[in-house]
């Protein structure tokens, strides 16, 4: 992903969520994956595609069940 857009996913998730201190950056591994933060803590993984020319993303996030307590 290039810079400008991991800024615009950026923007969107921020809005979506309502949450200002979400930042993207880019997986040095693979060019189509960034790092999803909430401040400095790591929350999750974004990968591109683009198949068929049809350009999505997709969000992971994985919750622990000792993060539950």
């Amino acid at each position: 992903m290039n810079e400008k857009l991991l800024s615009l996913v950026e923007a969107y998730l921020q809005k979506k969520f309502g949450n200002n201190s979400i930042r993207l950056r880019q997986a040095a591994n693979d060019p189509n994956m960034a790092e999803v933060y909430i401040k400095e803590e790591f929350i999750g993984t974004l990968y591109q595609d683009n198949e068929e020319g049809e350009l999505s993303f997709d969000f992971n996030m994985s919750i622990l069940g000792e993060d539950l307590a």
